[in-house]
């Protein structure tokens, strides 16, 4: 089957790569940047940088306006409702450590936390930690057969002492959706806050933060297509009002003498000294480049292309696939060969996926695997990569056996 990306041409540096003999599986860690998010960062960069909120000149008031215009698209991505609703980040890892500190005030020794099985470090070790300071319970939701969170036990497990629930919409290392609408609707009915990690889950689909209810929605802009370095953090206006500030400096004070301090609610309040000026630009960039995307259209080449992933693995004597991935990527394993042997060998040949324990260290370990490879496809893939990465994928079988 031959699968084409129309997409394709809007990201330059695929050409780059196939010329330096590349094949890029790795979107799931990093994403390619589309033409348009390079042009709006060398226009802002060749037309005069300046920072936000804080000058009078016209640079500043430029900048402040393309800065502010992004807060309103990343709103309206989410569907919001408010943009006043987002604040930014240096990514997704920032967000997370943010809340975790700005909650920790609430938390009373005893309280349980509760994340999943399957969570991503920057998911796990904020909440770890702050369970460590504070003497709270971390409480694991334990996963299905299929790699999902169990309903069952989570039904058990979320109770009157939950104070929070923190867990990923989409599965890293399974490529499975998670059910985070009822999880979230169990937390609510204990008087929980609630955390959705969107991390992988926003690339993939349009979601509706005011739908699912949550008091906290994460992503990291480097996986949308967009540049490194921001993050993006949706809070209820109500969840929000009740952080603290976690980190101090310019712009998020209101006043301030020797002694004391007033500071500004959200989002400024939060975003203390510099933020990420370009990338916040280039972010805006991105969600208008794709939103002119046909989002049926790149669902519909998504699928066919993972389709086409998981029957080529599966056809291949000794591969296993790591759980049920349903989007996206596919994890897997090869009987009596080591990931980080095979990684090798497809990276002397060309191919860019990833090897090891992918920032969910429990996980491999509940799994019994000491590691997996993992491809990961992005809008701008097509039939040809993945014919490469057979092609190397047989040649270093061949040698390992």
């Amino acid at each position: 089957m031959s699968l084409i990306s129309p997409w394709r041409a809007d990201f330059p540096a695929l050409d780059a790569l196939e010329r330096q003999g590349q094949t890029y599986l790795d979107s799931a860690a990093t994403a390619q940047k589309p033409q348009a998010l390079i042009d709006a960062l060398a226009h802002y960069y060749a037309n005069g940088a300046a920072n936000v909120h804080r000058a009078q000149h016209l640079p500043g008031a430029l900048a402040t306006q393309a800065f502010e215009d992004t807060r309103h698209k990343a709103a309206e991505w989410l569907h919001a409702g408010a943009c006043g609703q987002v604040v930014f980040t240096h990514g997704a890892t920032s967000a997370f450590n943010l809340l975790a500190c700005g909650l920790e005030h609430l938390f009373q020794t005893g309280d349980e936390i509760v994340i999943s099985a399957l969570e991503h470090h920057a998911n796990l070790l904020p909440w770890q930690q702050l369970a460590k300071r504070r003497g709270l319970k971390l409480v694991v939701l334990p996963l299905t057969a299929q790699g999902v969170i169990d309903l069952d036990a989570a039904r058990n497990l979320i109770g009157s002492r939950t104070r929070l629930l923190a867990v990923s919409q989409l599965s890293n290392v399974l490529g499975t959706w998670q059910p985070v609408a009822p999880l979230i609707a169990l937390a609510k009915a204990h008087g929980a806050f609630t955390v959705i990690d969107g991390a992988q889950g926003v690339v993939h689909g349009r979601h509706d933060v005011q739908a699912l209810d949550c008091d906290f929605y994460v992503f990291s802009s480097h996986k949308l297509y967009g540049p490194d370095g921001v993050g993006v953090l949706f809070g209820r206006h109500q969840a929000l009002a009740q952080l603290r500030p976690w980190q101090f400096g310019g712009e998020m004070v209101l006043q301030t003498d020797y002694h004391h301090a007033t500071f500004r609610p959200a989002p400024l309040g939060f975003e203390a000294g510099t933020p990420p000026v370009s990338g916040v630009i280039g972010l805006g960039a991105t969600l208008d480049y794709l939103n002119d995307v046909n989002h049926l259209a790149a669902a519909e080449h998504e699928a066919n292309l993972h389709a086409l992933l998981r029957a080529g693995l599966v056809l291949r004597e000794g591969v296993q696939l790591v759980g049920e991935p349903e989007v996206a990527l596919v994890s897997f394993v090869i009987d009596g060969v080591h990931n980080a042997d095979l990684a090798h060998l497809l990276t002397e040949q060309g191919i860019a996926v990833r090897a090891g324990h992918h920032c969910a260290i429990p996980l491999i370990n509940t799994l019994g695997l000491s590691g997996a490879i993992r491809v990961s496809l992005g809008i701008y893939n097509d039939s040809d990569d993945l014919e490469r990465f057979f092609n190397a994928l047989d040649q270093a079988l061949e040698l390992l056996r």
